[in-house]
């Protein structure tokens, strides 16, 4: 299989968890279930609402990005689609690898974050090589 079309689907897939932290983040912030999964309280998601969608749309901007570069890929535009993918899912990848490192209790949510994208990147990294 190219590695191009799984480093595609890789990024279509991180998007996909980067919109759901959209959502979290700047739909649900305030909501229990919310709450729960961040592990704040009422009080403190009041506090953090603006916070929490700020960042909120960056994850869905960086989960747009990554489309974007799937599909340039599949317009026929390989070479800069696969460095725009790069670049997208190379942050989320770079976010959750400082989530980790910024605390050893997020591992999972790092996880979460950050497997899809480190997939898109060392295949999108390999697929590049082997065009260039």
């Amino acid at each position: 299989m190219d590695l191009a079309v799984i480093a595609c689907i890789a990024a279509a897939l991180a998007a996909a968890v980067h919109g759901y932290i959209f959502v979290l983040e700047t739909l649900r912030w305030e909501e229990p279930g919310t709450r729960r999964v961040f592990g704040t309280s009422a009080e403190q998601a009041a506090q953090s609402k603006q916070l929490a969608a700020n960042q909120g749309v960056y994850n869905l901007l960086l989960g747009i990005a990554a489309l974007a570069g799937v599909l340039a890929i599949l317009a026929g535009a390989r070479v800069a689609g696969i460095a725009v993918l790069l670049a997208a899912t190379g942050i989320m990848l770079a976010a959750a690898l400082y989530l980790v490192v910024s605390d050893r209790t997020k591992g999972r949510a790092a996880v979460v974050q950050g497997f899809f994208p480190a997939v898109a990147v060392v295949t999108g990294l390999i697929a590049l090589g082997q065009v260039v």
